[in-house]
C-alpha cells in the first residue's frame, strides 16, 4: 500500500528539480559572504531561575527553532536541536543554554521532521518523561526508538494539558528524512493558549509566506509570534518553503500580533543568507513599514523573556 503524501494549502509545490539544485550550487560559488560575524549570545542567562520557576510564564530562545517555554507550570520544548553539526556544516553559534541545565520537560512540540527541527540524539538526552506532540506520520519514528508518550496531530487538532490548549496549525513547507519518505509526514506550527493566565504563543515552525497566516489569526488570534526569518536565499529557490524577513513582517502585520520574536536564523547555514543579514533586513523592514518598535523583541541566544 503506498504511503500517504502530505500537501500544502492550494497544492503549492514544495519540490525542486535536480537542475534547479545545480543552478543554486553554481550561484553559491559566486557569492562572497561574511561567515565570521555571528548573532550575539545573551550577556545574562537565567538557567537557575528557570530551574526554580513554577509560576511565571517565560520564553527562552535556545537557538534556531528551539525554545524553552514555561506556561501554567509546564516546561515545554519546541523542535529541540542541540546538535553540533547539521549535515557537513558545524553549528555557527552555541546553544543559548546547555541541555543539561534545562529542567525536566513535560511537553515536546515538533513542527516537522527535517533534521534541523527533529534531532533524536538531542531528544535522547532530554530530562523528564515528556509527552511528544508530533505531526501526523511521525509517530512511528518515535515508537521504534522506544518512546511511548507520542501523540500525532493533523492541522487544527487541539489538545489540553494543565489549562494550556495546544493547536497544530498549517504551514507551507515539506519534509524528508530518507531518500524514500518525502512528505510522508506532515508539517505545521503550534499555537499555545494558557487561557486567562497569560498570552497565547504561536510557534510558526518552518514555512513560506502563505494565506494560512490570515486563517490562523482569524481562528485563534495569537498574541506572541515566534516567526522564522532565515534560510531564504536564493529566494527563487527557497521562497515556497522559507519566509524572508520582509514577508515575515507582512505576515505579522496581517495577524495583528502583539509581539514578534524572530527565530530560525544564525545557528546553521542552511541557505546562502547569514544570521546578521537576516537581522538587518528585519530591522530595515520594521522601520520602513513604520511598525511599532515595542512590538519587536529580538532575543539574543539564551535570552529569556518573562511574560506578564
Amino acid at each position: 500500500m503506498p504511503k500517504k503524501r502530505y500537501k500544502n494549502l492550494d497544492d503549492v509545490s514544495n519540490t525542486k528539480t535536480f537542475r534547479e539544485l545545480m543552478k543554486w550550487m553554481k550561484e553559491r560559488r559566486t557569492k562572497t559572504k561574511d561567515l565570521v560575524s555571528q548573532i550575539p549570545q545573551a550577556e545574562e542567562k537565567e538557567a537557575e531561575k528557570l530551574q526554580r520557576n513554577r509560576n511565571l510564564h517565560s520564553i527562552t530562545w535556545i537557538g534556531h527553532s528551539t525554545f524553552f517555554i514555561q506556561l501554567n507550570g509546564l516546561n515545554i520544548l519546541t523542535d529541540p536541536v542541540w546538535a553540533r553539526r547539521m549535515g557537513t556544516g558545524k553549528r555557527l553559534t552555541d546553544p543559548g543554554i546547555q541541555l543539561g541545565h534545562i529542567p525536566e520537560i513535560d511537553i515536546v512540540l515538533i513542527s516537522h521532521g527535517h533534521y534541523d527541527h527533529l534531532d533524536f540524539a538531542t531528544i535522547k538526552k532530554v530530562k523528564g518523561d515528556p509527552t511528544f506532540y508530533v505531526p501526523h506520520g511521525l509517530r512511528s519514528a518515535f515508537l521504534r526508538r522506544g518512546y511511548k508518550n507520542v501523540i500525532e496531530a493533523n492541522w487544527w487538532d487541539s489538545f489540553d494539558e494543565q489549562g494550556v490548549t495546544m493547536r497544530f496549525v498549517p504551514a507551507q513547507h515539506w519534509t524528508k528524512r530518507t531518500i524514500t519518505d518525502t512528505n510522508t509526514s506532515h508539517w505545521g506550527g503550534w499555537v499555545l493558549n494558557p487561557g486567562t493566565s497569560g498570552k497565547s504563543i504561536y510557534f510558526v515552525g518552518d514555512t513560506g509566506y502563505f494565506r494560512g497566516f490570515k486563517e490562523i489569526a482569524e481562528k485563534l488570534s495569537p498574541q506572541i509570534i515566534l516567526m522564522p526569518i532565515g534560510a531564504y536565499e536564493p529566494e527563487w529557490f527557497m521562497r515556497d518553503s522559507h519566509i524572508n524577513p520582509e514577508d515575515a513582517v507582512t505576515a505579522f502585520a496581517e495577524m495583528n500580533g502583539e509581539l514578534f520574536i524572530p527565530m530560525h536564523y544564525g545557528a546553521y547555514r542552511l541557505a546562502d543568507d547569514t544570521g546578521p543579514e537576516a537581522r538587518e533586513r528585519l530591522l530595515a523592514e520594521w522601520e520602513r513599514t513604520n511598525m511599532d518598535e515595542r512590538k519587536l523583541k529580538m532575543l539574543d541566544i539564551g535570552e529569556t523573556l518573562w511574560l506578564e
